[in-house]
């Protein structure tokens, strides 16, 4: 493992914590990559109890080795880009942060609209908001989203056709992509594994890509729910690319400068307080 037994500066430091070793604190870092794909620096940070500043250097260090891959705003391990996480572990990584976007983005949905939703654990956590709305149409390849939805009879839910993709609960393939074709809808509201302001939104897996594409063409206004710890981060396939962004949902831990390039280029940012 890289590194002598430096000790790294702790972002509290004296408040009775153990030095934390920049070979250990390094192997906790590849660990949380192996577990969870992509990590933002300031989620490595905060779970290795350093700052950002010393994990930053040991990203340099690391990638130096051959170890990971940096990104804007956090890191990889080689041949991630191809990775799809699964839905849990997805679902461990930002909870509250994607609770207060779910939150931020029902505020653009009104009585009487028709949407499309896209599958993902912060759309999850929006479809969940929708109960309180009456005469909603929402058509969605996730069966985590109609799940969340089949308590409220007002709401008129419609799944697409398409293969199961069981790892995160959602429908792809030429089928999903054909039911889509023929719609048009106020907004869709859509996920992905990754968001940069040169490619747009990225994902994994080419069937996923397709599907959130048709999502994106059924709508007048794209609404991209993300949270930090996506944005900076690339994918292998671009499904949206930025020109047909219309609203980013994020929330404060997002890198200001992505956003800043994001906001030049029309694209409408609602940030969500934790």
């Amino acid at each position: 493992m890289t590194g002598g037994q430096t000790v790294g500066e702790t972002q509290a430091p004296g408040a009775g914590r153990r030095p934390v070793f920049a070979a250990e604190r390094r192997q906790r870092i590849i660990e949380l990559l192996r577990v969870n794909g992509a990590v933002s620096l300031r989620e490595l940070a905060q779970a290795v109890r350093s700052s950002e500043v010393t994990v930053r250097r040991d990203l340099r260090a690391l990638e130096a080795e051959g170890l990971i891959n940096r990104h804007h705003g956090g890191a990889t391990l080689p041949g991630e880009l191809s990775r799809e996480p699964t839905y849990a572990q997805k679902a461990q990584v930002a909870a509250a942060e994607k609770a207060a976007i779910a939150d931020l983005a029902a505020s653009l949905v009104e009585d009487g609209d028709a949407i499309v939703v896209g599958p993902g654990t912060t759309t999850q956590e929006f479809a969940r908001r929708l109960a309180r709305h009456t005469e909603l149409a929402v058509v969605t390849n996730s069966l985590l989203v109609a799940q969340a939805l089949a308590g409220s009879p007002r709401i008129e839910v419609v799944l697409t056709g398409g293969t199961l993709r069981g790892s995160i609960h959602a429908l792809v393939g030429s089928a999903a992509e054909r039911s889509l074709a023929g719609l048009r809808v106020r907004r869709a509201f859509v996920s992905g594994n990754g968001l940069t302001a040169e490619r747009g939104l990225s994902t994994p897996n080419t069937q996923v890509a397709g599907v959130d594409r048709a999502l994106a063409g059924a709508a007048e206004e794209v609404v991209v729910l993300a949270d930090h710890t996506k944005i900076g981060v690339d994918t292998m396939v671009q499904t949206i690319a930025v020109e047909r962004f219309d609203h980013l949902v994020t929330d404060a831990g997002a890198p200001g400068d992505v956003l800043d390039e994001l906001s030049g280029r029309g694209v409408r940012l609602h940030v969500a307080r934790v």
